[in-house]
């Protein structure tokens, strides 16, 4: 599990976008390998890539099933048990045109083709940041810390008509998302994706851990 190298021609540049989301407190919280992550963005498109792997997967029944119809919408959500101790591979870009930042995360299967997750992080709206993952369908997210890492918890789910954002109601949402990134030492982190529903509890939950160049 490594960091994969970047063109030569990246620059790193200070990046206060998410140390702003937190406030200073909740940022000089972090473990220091956390702000480092988070702390410096890429220049001319440039890309890191993290390599893992994927110790955890586990879906509800309602979970299973909901994961197989977001497909429709491009995947947004791990869908395939077997991805369980397969490899993962996680790569982030900045975008320089939306001033964001574009995800994209790569899960191994027992079989065939792995699944490609796309999505794009935007720092925009009333919580401060966005993440869009295609069809027009986005959330905006709310930004937590604590001593272990950085959390990402959705507020509200959306639908993006040209100019227009329409919120979706209750019915439609398909959950709370809460994604964490856990500092585990020795240059490792934990990336963990979890949906809950009140009526069912928890729906899908899968923990991945990467590591540092």
């Amino acid at each position: 599990m490594r960091q994969l190298p970047t063109t030569d021609h990246q620059t790193a540049l200070a990046d206060s976008r998410f140390s702003s989301l937190l406030g200073p407190k909740s940022w000089a919280a972090l473990p220091m390998a956390v702000r480092q992550r988070f702390g410096h963005r890429l220049s001319d498109g440039a890309s890191v890539v993290y390599q893992g792997k994927v110790v955890e997967m586990r879906f509800s029944r309602v979970g299973w099933a909901l994961a197989q119809l977001a497909r429709l919408v491009g995947g947004p959500l791990p869908y395939d048990g077997t991805c369980l101790n397969q490899p993962a591979v996680v790569a982030v870009t900045e975008d320089c045109v939306g001033r964001g930042q574009f995800w994209v995360r790569q899960y191994g299967r027992a079989c065939g083709f792995p699944q490609v997750i796309h999505s794009s992080k935007r720092f925009a709206g009333p919580t401060g940041i966005e993440e869009y993952v295609g069809s027009g369908i986005g959330m905006a997210l709310r930004v937590s810390a604590d001593v272990s890492g950085l959390y990402f918890h959705s507020d509200h789910y959306f639908l993006q008509l040209g100019r227009w954002k329409l919120r979706l109601p209750p019915w439609l949402r398909p959950g709370a998302l809460t994604i964490a990134h856990k500092d585990l030492g020795r240059a490792r982190f934990l990336f963990s994706l979890t949906l809950h529903s009140r009526l069912f509890g928890e729906l899908i939950r899968q923990d991945a851990i990467f590591q540092d160049r």
